[in-house]
């Protein structure tokens, strides 16, 4: 056999970024660039990454959550391994294989009672378009309501219920039928309720983009109005779900009952995408109501044996390993790591967040001088201030965050679940550093730096 890939990576991995300008996306790479995220990364293991030189990075973003275990995690890939080795006889399509029954009753059994049917796809987009397409069809309404700031995807019914105007443009027209209502205003929900026209309210217990938390108060109220109304709800857990906010799910925080759950990312383990659209019994035999309807939603990937054995050995680590207990306490360990540099940088309003899912919010600092700063910034671009934590706790401390959403000025981590003090104290140290810095209005230098070398990259 002439493919080898230790041989290919080891030959082409330096033209990474030029490769990927040319043949995928050159704006990302400009992206990355100027941001002097620009970096080539050959190996993966726990909380870290290490690039060609030999450079360690500590993942505070877990690929935006997939890593929940971790990279390489061992019992991931010697689960994935025997997978390969027993030759399965997957995806038959005219058969009802043993492995998504046996993933499909584990997930099951982490819901409550209403849950009983489990619909596999390939990413948390494809799970929440098929909890649209089971909501419409299982209630015969036509409307779907979701809040401002939501994110659920790109595809185009998750892309319908995206609460950002930039994710839409040039992309019109979208789905009818997707109202917007303001997350946590129990008025306005109440109000876009009451046509009895609306199928499913589909929320994020914690919004990926801000890291926005609603009141308990509203959470009752979102309970209340659905069943009155008749409306199922849909929870994303797409991001916050498997443990990421302490809990298994995030919403058992706030004690609501789903109607739908949808998840991915964590499920991999970092491996074979895999995801699930979980609903009761009764919604999936609506859906699923005749032999001659057996087939009316599907997806040829669905039970793809490797993301099932994945998610099978994903769930058995999250509870060999307590993760979801490690979750809450290495969540509670950095909150109250943080405390001392809330109350030292004026500019470091608050932190908000449950378990690893945590933002970081900056605003306005007290002292005019600085204020004036902040402002001239904040003219230039909204936000652009939090982009100025980013750059150099990646850049100068190996830290990787991201910001949490255009023109808004918090930084969002996502450990691993498997962190522990060791990198609650590295990212301490490196942000007090960077805070420190940004107080005395250095990063404005350093940040300029890196836009201008970025440019000269680009110029030749």
């Amino acid at each position: 056999m002439s493919f080898s890939l230790q041989d290919l990576v080891g030959a082409r991995a330096p033209e990474n970024l030029d490769l990927y300008a040319r043949t995928v996306n050159p704006q990302l790479v400009r992206v990355l660039r100027s941001i002097g995220f620009d970096r080539t990364y050959v190996r993966g293991e726990g909380a870290y990454l290490f690039d060609r030189e030999g450079r360690r990075y500590l993942d505070f973003l877990s690929g935006f959550g997939v890593f929940g275990l971790g990279r390489a995690h061992p019992a991931l890939k010697a689960a994935l391994h025997e997978a390969i080795d027993a030759d399965l006889p997957g995806l038959v399509q005219l058969d009802a294989p043993l492995l998504p029954g046996l993933l499909a009753e584990a997930l099951i059994a982490r819901c409550g009672p209403q849950m009983g049917r489990v619909f596999f796809t390939n990413s948390g987009a494809e799970a929440v378009e098929a909890a649209l397409k089971f909501a419409r069809s299982a209630t015969g309404r036509p409307r779907v309501l979701y809040a401002d700031h939501a994110f659920h995807g790109l595809t185009y019914g998750a892309l319908s219920a995206n609460g950002g105007s930039d994710f839409k443009t040039g992309f019109g027209p979208l789905l009818p039928g997707f109202d917007q209502v303001r997350f946590g205003d129990i008025d306005a929900l109440d109000r876009a309720l009451r046509p009895g026209d609306v199928a499913a309210l589909l929320l994020e217990p914690i919004q990926g983009k801000g890291v926005n938390l609603a009141p308990i108060e509203y959470w009752d109220a979102v309970a209340a109005l659905c069943r009155k109304h008749g409306t199922l709800l849909i929870c994303d857990e797409v991001q916050t779900g498997l443990g990421r906010t302490g809990t298994f799910w995030a919403h058992e925080h706030d004690g609501v009952v789903p109607d739908i759950i949808t998840t991915s990312k964590a499920l991999s383990g970092g491996f074979v995408p895999v995801g699930a659209m979980i609903c009761s019994t009764a919604i999936g035999d609506r859906v699923y109501s005749s032999m001659e309807r057996a087939m009316v939603h599907s997806s040829t990937f669905k039970g793809n044996p490797l993301a099932m054995v994945a998610g099978l050995a994903t769930l058995a680590t999250i509870d060999d390993e307590h993760l979801v207990d490690r979750a809450r306490q290495s969540g509670d360990a950095l909150e109250k790591a943080m405390a001392p540099l809330v109350e030292k940088y004026d500019f470091f309003h608050a932190t908000r967040g449950r378990g690893l899912m945590i933002g970081l919010v900056f605003g306005s600092p007290s002292s005019r001088g600085a204020r004036v700063r902040f402002r001239l910034l904040e003219a230039a671009h909204e936000g652009l201030f939090s982009q100025l934590i980013v750059a150099p706790l990646f850049t100068r401390h190996g830290v990787i965050t991201q910001v949490a959403g255009d023109r808004m000025n918090v930084v969002k981590l996502l450990p691993p679940l498997i962190c522990g003090q060791a990198e609650i104290d590295h990212f301490i140290e490196a942000l007090d550093d960077v805070l420190d810095d940004a107080r005395r209005s250095s990063l404005l230098v350093d940040f300029a730096k890196t836009l201008a070398k970025a440019s000269l990259h680009r110029s030749h």
